[in-house]
């Protein structure tokens, strides 16, 4: 199945942080990102998130992923922050209650087709016992 899916990502760049270094922690995650430096932050859009996926299914982290997803779910948008410094070492984790040391990066994605839901199944499928099923 073809996905029609814009992933924004924003991250702010404070002074004590090397603008490169934020660049790469949006990469590891999101590696066709291009980052993009203007007003004291990094945006980037992207319209692949199959790596993002992967990670999700190394880490064993899909249940928490879904939680969050449908938590934010609104019609066809749904949104996260992950950890700045976890991103640098390629991981992903979410910032839930705490944003960190060195803050956030932000991802909000809108899905045009097919629904918003199928995407989440397809990124972060349901699990049973821990491991994914199909939907």
């Amino acid at each position: 199945m073809i996905y029609s899916v814009d992933a924004e990502i924003t991250a702010p760049v404070y002074d004590t942080e090397v603008t490169d270094r934020v660049a790469d922690a949006i990469t590891a995650i999101f590696p066709t990102a291009e980052p993009a430096f203007q007003h004291g932050e990094l945006n980037a859009t992207v319209h692949d998130l199959e790596h993002f996926s992967e990670l999700l299914h190394r880490q064993e982290i899909l249940d928490t992923a879904r939680g969050i997803f449908f938590d934010t779910l609104r019609d066809d948008t749904f949104s996260f922050q992950l950890k700045k410094q976890a991103a640098f070492e390629g991981v992903v984790n979410f910032a839930v209650d705490e944003p960190g040391e060195i803050g956030v990066i932000s991802v909000r994605i809108r899905v045009e087709d097919p629904t918003a839901e199928e995407f989440i199944d397809h990124i972060a499928p349901p699990t049973e016992d821990g491991k994914p099923v199909d939907t």
